[in-house]
């Protein structure tokens, strides 16, 4: 018997937390809006309204470049309890329609709808229906993107935003996926855009002439994936229950650290912080520790990062992994961030924890 073709959506909100301030706060409707840290204090964009994006405004900006494209800028403080209490109403919504839900952030998520008999099992219809519902309750735009798998109702929603929906139904996808730009393809990022396009591939037409094994001898494992998602397949379930991969600290600091020795000291006040945090992912689920990693952001905005095999967590070697990702320029440093990876424990783990 074939399996049923599945109807994933993936609703979007559209620039949620600057839309919560523009509703909030009337008078900004209309205007160039970022939800961030203050320029001086080194702060960075959180998101930011459509009318600010048109000036080149975009998420992760520090907020001084930010200020310099768009001077009439308006900046607006996090307000995280806020957006979080928004979030929870918008998924009690999308909980009426199903209860396959798999939420990516405060502000996105895929709902599988497959075999629901609400509006004759239509997705689209059941994606206006929510989006209709989340702007009754909240007075919020959602994007959506309706597809066969979580790959392409990704890329759907993004198609017609803001407060758009997109379809691909699967008669569609062969044709769909030909003329895609290979850096829709999650992955897919500059290093490995710019190393397709010199040879030759710039659609996902293009990769589909190459077969599987071409492709993992140029892109190693991740050629597998490649394979597939040019051809719109994705076999991916929507997880109701997703496993933490990873927790992590960072701080951008008013003045930058000017040498490894003042660095090394906020390492350990770093340490401190993600011990907590670690303590508290593990009392709501046990994982085993991969790897410690850092990340070091310099003067001059470059990023580096350096990482090592490690089973517990440990001051010692994050001392050792930011002198490594130091060494590398060895200039005044903006931003540290300490992080652990973490994977899931062995099955004769799994039974010690059921059983203590």
């Amino acid at each position: 018997m074939t399996p049923a073709v599945r109807k994933i959506i993936h609703l979007d909100m559209d620039c949620f937390y600057a839309a919560i301030e523009a509703r909030d706060f009337p008078h900004l409707k209309g205007q160039p809006i970022a939800v961030g840290g203050q320029p001086d204090k080194r702060g960075v964009v959180a998101t930011c309204s459509y009318e600010a994006r048109a000036f080149g405004v975009h998420s992760a900006m520090p907020m001084a470049q930010a200020v310099k494209k768009c001077p009439g800028l308006i900046i607006q403080p996090v307000r995280m309890a806020v957006y979080q209490q928004e979030s929870k109403g918008i998924q009690n919504i999308f909980r009426e329609f199903t209860s396959v839900i798999q939420p990516l952030s405060l502000d996105e998520a895929f709902l599988d709808v497959t075999g629901s008999e609400l509006f004759q099992g239509s997705a689209t219809l059941i994606a206006r229906e929510i989006r209709k519902r989340i702007y009754a309750a909240h007075e919020l735009t959602a994007s959506a993107g309706v597809a066969p798998n979580k790959f392409l109702a990704k890329i759907a929603s993004d198609w017609n935003k803001p407060n758009g929906q997109f379809v691909i139904t699967p008669s569609q996808v062969a044709a769909f996926m030909v003329d895609l730009p290979v850096k829709k393809i999650y992955g897919v990022g500059k290093v490995t855009a710019a190393k397709m396009h010199d040879m030759g591939i710039h659609s996902c037409g293009d990769l589909q002439a190459f077969s599987q094994a071409e492709l993992m001898q140029r892109f190693g494992v991740f050629g597998r994936s490649l394979f597939d998602l040019c051809r719109g397949m994705d076999e991916r379930p929507v997880r109701t229950h997703s496993q933490r991969k990873s927790i992590s600290v960072e701080d951008t600091f008013l003045h930058d650290l000017p040498n490894l020795t003042v660095c090394q000291a906020e390492v350990s006040r770093l340490f401190a912080v993600l011990v907590k945090r670690h303590e508290r992912a593990q009392r709501k689920q046990q994982n085993d520790i991969k790897a410690l990693y850092v990340k070091v952001r310099f003067q001059n905005f470059e990023t580096t990062t350096a990482q090592k095999i490690h089973p517990e967590i440990s001051l010692r070697v994050f001392h050792q992994l930011i002198k490594t990702a130091w060494q590398r320029q060895g200039r005044p440093v903006r931003l540290l961030g300490l992080g652990i990876q973490y994977q899931k424990p062995s099955a004769q783990q799994q039974i010690d924890l059921q059983f203590s």
